[in-house]
């Protein structure tokens, strides 16, 4: 299966492509005249991250650089949710960062619908928080799941790759 840097790499093709669909569909009513020269210049690369960090999920529930970028932020997530006295959600936080360690490898986080459902918190977070832009969130959904998308298929193209050489 492909390591960290071929996910890493796949994703930022994807991302690219992402990136240029973006702009397109934002060329068609102008719509890129809505935000700020710093939403401009910030927002591609806040979404280029995102899909490259989204490359790297999948293999959270094994040892790996996906699991250590994800537990860090995590841990960092947790630790101001505690020191801004915030501790339900810090509990949740916490119940939530368990699961995928306590699953098989190549298990859920490997499955299409994970996919589409784990990096849902970044579409229905500004739509709750945001009401007067419900879209908000779709363009950082759209990475994530591209980045996601990216890691699973490469992992299938290699699987594919195996049955095929023996």
């Amino acid at each position: 299966m492909p390591g960290f840097r071929a996910h890493l790499a796949g994703a930022g093709a994807f991302g690219l492509l992402y990136l240029g669909a973006l702009v397109a569909v934002y060329a068609v009513d102008a719509a890129y005249d809505r935000f700020s020269l710093l939403e401009l210049a910030t927002w591609p690369a806040i979404l280029f991250m995102i899909c490259m960090m989204f490359a790297l999920w999948p293999d959270v529930d094994t040892a790996s650089l996906g699991q250590k970028v994800f537990y860090s932020l995590f841990l960092i997530v947790d630790v101001t949710l505690v020191a801004t006295r915030h501790f339900q959600e810090a509990a949740y936080l916490g119940l939530f960062a368990l699961i995928p360690v306590l699953s098989r490898h190549r298990g859920w986080t490997h499955s299409w619908w994970a996919m589409v459902m784990v990096p849902a918190p970044l579409f229905v977070m500004p739509l709750i928080m945001l009401p007067e832009r419900p879209l908000s969130g779709l363009p950082f959904y759209g990475a994530a799941v591209t980045g996601y998308f990216s890691h699973l298929f490469l992992d299938r193209l290699a699987a594919g790759r195996r049955r095929y050489r023996r």
